[in-house]
């Protein structure tokens, strides 16, 4: 469906109004950026060990590419799978206990790390822990990221829904960008047990953070069926889902790109990516809000493709850096610009099972990624796996650009 009903319209402004309306503009904006700042503490769990992962299992414990892929992406598999009960539970239980929720179940997978890394299992023991704690991770960033989402539309009404999912992604792509570094420092220097344990210790910070910010009411117990939510945001849904795959194959295999191309410096190429993102969304963030999501997405993705084809060709570390700052130009913008669309087209009862289901594709992209990253990896090399990526983008422009013509709706 192209949009939503006129009493849908209704029912949105009406909640928003009266959420909006409990808090003075000030102390909203403080509790957003209460909530921004627990999201990154809770997101460098994801951010400080990605780098790491692919490094532990291929070189540590001895496994395969095709490995390295299914360790990375079966993070993302748990929170596809996870997404609708997510968004449920921020419907109906509230999003602020969501948010607790996976904050804690974040906490776990990183002492579901540190027993593996710990105990003296033979690599198969290890890795099974590891994709243990990985899957707990899954579950606990579909709950932190879906119930955070929910919480910040609700306290700032959906007038501000595309600012607000601008600084969540502020927030988790700052994490990615300062994490990886970090992450590749602290394994260096500690190994694998001491990602492991800063991702146990993290999430509390997280928790304090949020703690004495405003809840939300739960929204009414009669929501819109999850089948008719996913077909009224199929389109901004697929062409998120092609969107991802940039990211999802720098995130699994950029570290052994580097090392096989014999270029130092490999975390440096999430952080470009990642600051990249940041500095458009603190720019530009208000941008779907103003000239339409499906406008914003396809100029977005194209740039994405730009910079996967620059990695897909790169002969240097630098030209390499490049293109991960220039794909994270092109990836900042289309989650919240097509997120914008997805928030107009369902009522606000069944928001936060929207959003779930909305991410669930970016989600389900991250997840397939790595297993085919991997199966091209071994059979094309390392470059071949970016100009996948470019593909996927421009597949995602074909999907988005007869809507990006139409004029954006006032």
């Amino acid at each position: 469906m192209e949009g939503v009903t006129r009493s849908d319209n209704n029912m949105n402004s009406f909640a928003d109004v009266e959420q909006s309306a409990i808090a003075p503009q000030a102390a909203v904006n403080s509790m957003l950026l209460r909530l921004t700042l627990a999201i990154f503490c809770c997101y460098l769990t994801i951010g400080i060990p990605l780098p790491v992962i692919p490094l532990y299992v291929h070189r540590d414990l001895g496994f395969s590419n095709v490995v390295v892929g299914f360790a990375v992406g079966i993070q993302f598999l748990a929170t596809v799978l996870t997404r609708g009960y997510a968004g449920a539970s921020a419907d109906v239980k509230g999003p602020k206990l969501t948010v607790l929720k996976g904050s804690i179940m974040c906490s776990v997978a990183g002492a579901t790390y540190l027993l593996g890394a710990l105990l003296p299992f033979p690599p198969l023991g290890k890795l099974i822990a590891l994709f243990a704690g990985r899957l707990l991770l899954g579950v606990g960033e579909s709950m932190l990221v879906t119930g955070g989402l929910a919480w910040g539309i609700g306290l700032a009404g959906q007038q501000r829904a595309g600012q607000v999912m601008a600084w969540t992604g502020m927030a988790i792509y700052g994490a990615l960008a300062v994490g990886s570094p970090c992450g590749l420092a602290l394994e260096q220097h500690g190994g694998f047990v001491a990602v492991s344990l800063l991702v146990t210790l993290l999430p509390a910070i997280a928790i304090l953070m949020v703690l004495g910010v405003q809840q939300t009411k739960p929204q009414a117990a009669v929501r819109t069926p999850f089948r008719h939510v996913i077909q009224r945001i199929l389109r901004p849904g697929l062409a998120l889902a092609l969107q991802g795959v940039g990211f999802g194959s720098i995130g699994a295999f950029v570290s052994l790109y580097f090392a096989y191309q014999h270029w130092g410096h490999a975390g440096l190429a999430l952080s470009t990516f990642g600051l990249s993102f940041v500095l458009v969304r603190a720019v530009c963030g208000g941008l779907p809000d103003r000239l339409g999501g499906f406008r914003v997405a396809w100029l977005s993705l194209l740039v994405e493709a730009c910079g996967q084809l620059l990695l897909w060709k790169a002969h240097s570390a630098a030209m390499a850096l490049g293109g991960a700052a220039i794909t994270g130009f092109g990836c900042s913008l289309v989650f919240p610009a097509l997120g914008v669309e997805t928030v107009r087209r369902v009522a606000a009862e069944s928001r936060g099972t929207a959003l779930g289901a909305f991410a669930a594709f970016q989600d389900l992209s991250y997840a397939v990624t790595g297993p085919i990253a991997g199966i091209i990896a071994t059979g094309f090399g390392y470059p071949a796996i970016f100009l996948f990526g470019a593909g996927m983008a421009l597949l995602g422009v074909i999907i988005v650009l007869p809507q990006g013509r139409k004029p954006a709706a006032i």
